[in-house]
């Protein structure tokens, strides 16, 4: 299949991607780019958070404790592309100390992880993240 953009699942796939692109050069500002104003995010193992501000926050605090890239990245869509879902690696290295977890050495870490994704006119509207808290843990500890 030769994906050309011209249909919604092609467009869906190069949204992805680029999303996942953006979060590898840590570029916070072209990540926000590709949401909706009322983004919905549901935060791994946490609370539901709404609105680009909250997640322009999420993005500040993540890039201040951890420093991560998606490996291995696999992308999937629905035939109307209001759906998607990406499975990748997380690569990275714990930081700076955060709130309730094990203090930051500098730690390196590798976890199987995947986002789920709502796409309408051609924005993110929500992404629900998930990786394994407890063997993330289990490698930083």
């Amino acid at each position: 299949m030769k994906i050309d953009g011209t249909r919604r699942n092609d467009r869906a796939t190069e949204l992805v991607l680029a999303y996942c692109a953006a979060a590898n050069r840590g570029d916070a500002e072209g990540m926000l780019a590709l949401l909706a104003d009322d983004i919905v995010h549901d935060l791994n193992q946490g609370p539901r958070e709404v609105g680009r501000a909250a997640f322009a926050e999420y993005l500040r605090h993540a890039n201040a404790h951890y420093r991560e890239q998606l490996r291995d990245i696999v992308v999937m869509v629905s035939p109307d592309g209001r759906h998607a879902a990406a499975e990748y690696v997380v690569q990275g290295e714990y930081l700076r100390d955060a709130a309730g977890l094990p203090p930051a050495r500098g730690q390196r870490y590798a976890l199987p992880g995947g986002a789920f994704f709502l796409i309408h006119d051609d924005r993110i509207r929500r992404i629900s993240r998930y990786c394994n808290l407890r063997e993330w843990i289990a490698q930083v500890g």
